[in-house]
């Protein structure tokens, strides 16, 4: 589906009055307001192809209607979702799940759609079809070297496959580790797990990055051989300058500090980015910002904080996707979602009175500091992140953009109730 750009003019003017009202009084509170509305217009989350189909539990999977069953149909709905907000300008594939056949032939539509290529995904967590030897007891980590040698392989084809589409970086996620005490000699499984991420990286281009995921549990649940973000900035370390840490926001324990591991990773210059969604549990990959949007927003006054210390550019020097499951949501309502909660959480960091909150710290004001963030958290700055959309040519409310004009609807009649994406 392309979206016509005159229906969301439409749309757009018949709430144009009201939100410049609410936009006028919120710019008169903000300083700096031009320079918050450009950094958040230039500001883009990418969107994993996994994630535009209904998620599943262990238990079943309920597929919704309309779903894309073709990586050109998963194309055109990261590009619906780009088109609606104009913050959506990436997908990222993972393989073997998205496998172009015709590389050229989807560089034309991607580049059609407004849409860039991200980090390429490899998956050695699962055993595919016509695989000649089992994951079961690890992939990178296994005793077995041909098993090693395996997962090695499938990582530098997906290389391969990122190049012919123009993308930059490798994310290495691995579900490597043991169930029971005993199982597993921890020493030799981080070592054969790096022998095999550095003739992963011995292949990498030379502008590539290698980003490395962590998760404390799941689905091992004893041991995760890169089980936390120290286990992760190990392998970067000693594999290079290309590599970095990845931060998946439900692959920590509950109540870890994520927003202080993030300001070490950036201060260390280790980090890559982030996989985006909330938890109430674990690895829940619930709608970002549905559980805990304070912490993401604490997570993002850290990462403005760093960023700008080090003088880095925000759009582009890390990497941003958001990684979930909708398992009751259509999948294009929930990342609509997601991207409002990233936006909302980046504008209000970019608020923070950085000098009033270094003041307060600097004089131990406990108080004060608290206040700076909270005022800052409780203010609603929904009009500021829907004027950046408005400038850019995006719906000024996507999600009731999507609703009111029935989209879903209009995908259920091009491709039927029976399309079942591929990928979780």
């Amino acid at each position: 589906m392309i979206l016509d750009k005159n229906r969301i003019a439409e749309f757009n003017g018949l709430h144009a009055s009201a939100h410049k009202r609410k936009f006028d009084f919120l710019a008169s509170e903000i300083n700096n307001v031009e320079d918050v509305l450009q950094k958040l217009i230039d500001f883009q989350v990418a969107i994993p192809s996994w994630a535009l189909g209904t998620g599943g539990t262990r238990f079943g999977r309920f597929a919704g209607a309309g779903e894309p069953g073709s990586l050109e149909q998963k194309l055109e709905d990261v590009g619906l979702l780009h088109a609606l907000n104009q913050s959506s300008g990436a997908i990222s594939l993972h393989i073997p799940w998205d496998i172009p056949e015709n590389y050229a032939s989807i560089k034309a539509q991607a580049a059609q759609l407004g849409l860039q290529f991200d980090a390429v995904n490899s998956n050695t967590f699962q055993d595919q079809k016509d695989q000649e030897l089992s994951y079961k007891f690890g992939s990178l980590q296994h005793v077995n070297k041909a098993v090693r040698k395996q997962a090695i392989e499938h990582n530098i084809d997906v290389i391969k496959h990122g190049v012919e589409l123009g993308s930059k970086s490798l994310t290495v996620w691995l579900s490597d580790g043991s169930c029971f005490p005993g199982q597993l000699n921890f020493r030799k499984a981080f070592q054969n797990t790096l022998e095999s991420l550095q003739e992963i990286y011995a292949t990498l281009p030379e502008d590539w990055k290698v980003f490395v995921e962590y998760k404390a549990f799941e689905p091992n649940f004893y041991s995760m051989t890169v089980g936390d973000w120290g286990q992760s900035l190990l392998y970067a370390n000693k594999l290079g300058p290309k590599a970095y840490t990845l931060v998946d926001l439900g692959h920590h324990l509950p109540n870890a500090n994520i927003e202080q591991i993030v300001s070490l990773l950036l201060m260390e210059g280790k980090l890559a980015g982030f996989h985006f969604n909330d938890s109430k549990y674990g690895d829940d990959d619930l709608t970002v910002g549905s559980i805990k949007p304070y912490q993401l927003f604490l997570i993002f006054n850290e990462l403005v904080e760093g960023m700008d210390a080090r003088a880095m550019d925000h759009a582009t020097d890390l990497g941003w996707m958001i990684d979930a499951s909708h398992n009751v949501k259509d999948p294009l309502e929930d990342l609509l979602q997601s991207v409002e909660a990233i936006m909302l959480a980046y504008a209000q960091a970019l608020t923070v009175d950085r000098k009033k909150l270094n003041a307060a710290q600097e004089a131990n004001d406990v108080v004060a500091a608290q206040e700076i963030l909270q005022n800052t958290f409780r203010t609603d700055l929904r009009p500021l992140v829907a004027e950046a959309r408005l400038r850019s040519g995006a719906a000024l409310y996507p999600l009731q953009f999507f609703r009111d004009q029935q989209l879903r609807a209009e995908l259920i009649k091009e491709r039927g109730t029976k399309t079942i994406a591929t990928g979780l």
